[in-house]
């Protein structure tokens, strides 16, 4: 096999959209040269953005342990050890990387952010990393011209998980870093562009600087800075209690001292560091005499006090419905079912009862009728309240048909199902979503060429 050759065939398929003839390809590659690097990084980009996260990581580990002295193996391997929640040793292979080369925008950039979720959020890597380096040109995966297309970020975080539709096929992305972006440059070349800074608490700095880049923008602009900023937990919660239908918990943002001296506080409460999601820095506080030790045990010096609504069922479980709305459609994504008040779908017991499974499968099926009518106007009129292009909706459904709101923003992610056959029944709803998603990015591309 000429290895060379094997490769650029490996990538055609890629371009075409033909993951497994792609795959296949690699394969044969590391049969004959178990440590090819591009066959191994490659092949593990492919199954990343596929959504095989065990595939990518053996990939990545392998081109590591292979060329340990390749800074881009050391940083592939890093990012999706980062992703993955595992930062200490994320830090390990950023680290390895610059003793490589110190100047390496890349390392400095996920080091930043691997030593801001291990509680250093301001050092010195972020400049190091950024300035001068806040446009990305990510690499056009397609034939032909890609569409040019602008995504707006936050170096920090809080952005909006596109990957599984933006398709890196068809469009040709340019990333840019807002808080770092220098409003003297001018823009990258665009025909539309996708503000995916979705966390107003974590990231309202860079939100502030993309609505700055926007004011000149002539093209769409998907999910506006302006209103994404309107988007924080505790304004949220404020707006969509005006919503008819909607159960929102008050809530009060504030410094422990200030809380620990505000006798309106009712217990139990909810206590959260602002700008976290996945239940990082959340904890339940039952009586007054725990604020202070809670507060110790999360992060920052701000915290949001939200009134505990208890959203258990009939059946003493807890249960969260999330449902996406795209371009004002609302879309059935998942129902998590636990035991615990901190119910999220990757840490609830969905896989072990099949009953919990068929609950999800009528909701998804036909979301009108378990939800009710009282919760689909709810529904509706929190999308209206919100008015973004692309966003979710976490919630439970109280006893009386009203929609009691967790959360509600544009940071929610649509994850594909795991491959095992028990989750087949997940699979259409989230292909709906995504299609959605896709056929939105094409309906402003077609506004914007007859506009």
């Amino acid at each position: 096999m000429n290895i060379s050759l094997a490769l650029e065939r490996a990538r055609s398929f890629v371009c075409r959209g033909d993951e497994a003839a792609a795959k296949s390809v690699y394969l044969e590659i590391l049969n004959q040269d178990v440590t090819h690097f591009d066959a191994l990084t490659e092949l593990g980009t492919l199954a990343w953005e596929s959504g095989h996260r065990s595939a990518a990581l053996m990939a990545y580990h392998a081109a590591a342990q292979h060329h340990p002295n390749n800074k881009i193996g050391q940083v592939h391997l890093a990012n999706i050890l980062m992703d993955s929640g595992e930062f200490a040793l994320a830090r390990n292979h950023y680290d390895a990387a610059l003793q490589l080369d110190a100047s390496f925008a890349e390392a400095h950039q996920g080091m930043a952010r691997v030593l801001a979720e291990l509680g250093d959020r301001d050092n010195e890597h972020w400049r190091s990393g950024f300035i001068g380096h806040a446009v990305n040109k990510r690499r056009y995966r397609g034939v032909g011209e890609g569409v040019p297309l602008l995504l707006l970020a936050c170096a920090r975080g809080g952005n909006t998980p596109v990957q599984r539709w933006i398709e890196e096929r068809l469009f040709a992305v340019t990333v840019v870093y807002a808080e770092f972006f220098d409003l003297a440059d001018p823009l990258p070349p665009h025909q539309i562009v996708m503000n995916a800074i979705g966390d107003c608490d974590s990231s309202y700095d860079a939100l502030v600087r993309a609505q700055q880049i926007v004011q000149a923008v002539t093209a769409p602009v998907i999910n506006a800075p302006s209103l994404v900023l309107l988007t924080g937990r505790d304004a949220n919660a404020r707006r969509l209690s005006q919503v008819r239908g909607v159960i929102a918990p008050q809530m009060i943002k504030n410094n422990l001292a200030a809380l620990m001296e505000d006798e309106t506080l009712s217990f139990p409460l909810l206590l959260r560091s602002p700008g976290y999601h996945g239940g990082r820095n959340f904890l339940r506080v039952d009586e007054r005499s725990g604020l202070q030790a809670a507060a110790a045990e999360l992060t920052g010096e701000e915290f949001l006090a939200i009134e505990y609504l208890d959203a258990r069922g009939a059946d003493g479980l807890w249960r969260k419905y999330r449902v996406m709305i795209i371009d004002g459609v609302l879309y059935p994504l998942h129902l998590a079912i636990s035991a615990d008040w901190k119910v999220h779908y990757f840490s609830s017991a969905m896989a072990d009862n099949a009953e919990h499974r068929a609950e999800e499968r009528l909701f998804l099926q036909d979301m009108p009728s378990v939800l009710g009518p009282q919760a689909m106007v709810a529904l509706n009129g929190i999308s209206t309240m919100l008015g973004l292009d692309y966003c979710g909706v976490d919630f439970a459904l109280a006893p009386d048909g009203r929609v009691q709101v967790f959360e509600a923003n544009a940071t929610m992610v649509i994850n594909p199902a795991e491959p095992d056959p028990i989750w087949d029944y997940r699979r259409p709803a989230l292909d709906s979503a995504l299609s959605a998603a896709r056929t939105m990015l094409a309906r402003r591309m077609e506004q914007s060429s007859t506009a």
